[in-house]
């Protein structure tokens, strides 16, 4: 129960709109380009306030998706969660590019009883039960949220980087493994499968604990739900996207909020 609790918190804090002070969900792996036949890399996940330190909550793994360059789906290894973060190792044998995504979706309610506020997040399923008969002002929203992160071994490839057309998804024009400094990087974001026009993405150099400003940068997706950003230096970039619209799966839920984060890399020319 403290789990799921936790999952939809985090859930709830990925899908509200970007402010420069609000804790960020994150995967982070020791490496996105490798070679070798026995390549493994470990991947740190969490939400903090700052980028790339854990100091707050560590992100729940009972979500974690991974695609593997052939498309299969493939489970990690040494999965653990502590205090501020958790962790895992995997084992990357296939050569192209693996999509590491927490995908998360659930509810978020509002409601009163006998005058007292009260909230609730949780799974669709528990709704029913969750709320009170006698509860009034009932306000439910769906909330859908994806958390990724991509690893190549060897040449980039296209097979794990297909949209599922279910929520706010990446399409990478640019690879993801291959971004330089001082370069222009090219990508697509999508809405159930369809272009996001005119959405606010934001990329923040990590190690923002080391200076005193975020220095964010932002821009707006096009018609096509493109958009682009040149990297001023190289570094761990988190880039964040959310949305609203009124076409939640749940008919209880009047809205839907909706968040992409990726973390990428970019590495010095």
């Amino acid at each position: 129960m403290k789990h799921a609790f936790v999952r939809a918190v985090l859930c709830a804090a990925l899908v509200l709109p970007f402010a420069a002070h609000a804790h960020k969900m994150w995967m982070v792996p020791s490496a996105t380009v490798i070679s070798g036949d026995d390549a493994w890399v470990t991947v740190d996940a969490a939400v903090s306030n700052d980028l790339y330190y854990p100091d707050h909550f560590p992100a729940q793994l009972d979500q974690l998706v991974i695609t593997a360059p052939d498309g299969t789906t493939v489970k990690p290894e040494n999965a653990a969660t502590g205090k501020y973060r958790s962790t895992f190792d995997l084992a990357v044998p296939q050569k192209g590019t693996y999509r590491l995504a927490l995908v998360n979706q659930g509810l978020f309610a509002n409601y009163e009883v006998d005058g007292q506020k009260k909230r609730w997040r949780g799974k669709a399923d528990e709704l029913k039960t969750a709320i009170p008969a006698n509860a009034k002002n009932v306000q439910v929203s769906e909330m859908s949220s994806r958390v990724e992160t991509f690893v190549t071994q060897g040449t980039p490839s296209d097979g794990a980087l297909k949209p599922t057309n279910k929520g706010l998804e990446l399409v990478p024009v640019t690879k993801p493994n291959d971004l330089m400094a001082g370069e222009k990087a090219t990508f697509q974001l999508l809405l159930d499968g369809k272009p996001a026009a005119n959405v606010k993405v934001v990329a923040i150099n990590g190690a923002t604990r080391y200076r005193n400003a975020q220095d964010e940068m932002d821009t707006n997706t096009d018609k096509d739900g493109k958009f682009s950003f040149t990297w001023p230096t190289a570094g761990m970039y988190w880039v964040n996207a959310s949305s609203e619209d009124d076409k939640a799966s749940v008919k209880e839920a009047k809205q839907r909020r909706l968040g992409y984060t990726a973390t990428l890399e970019v590495l010095p020319q």
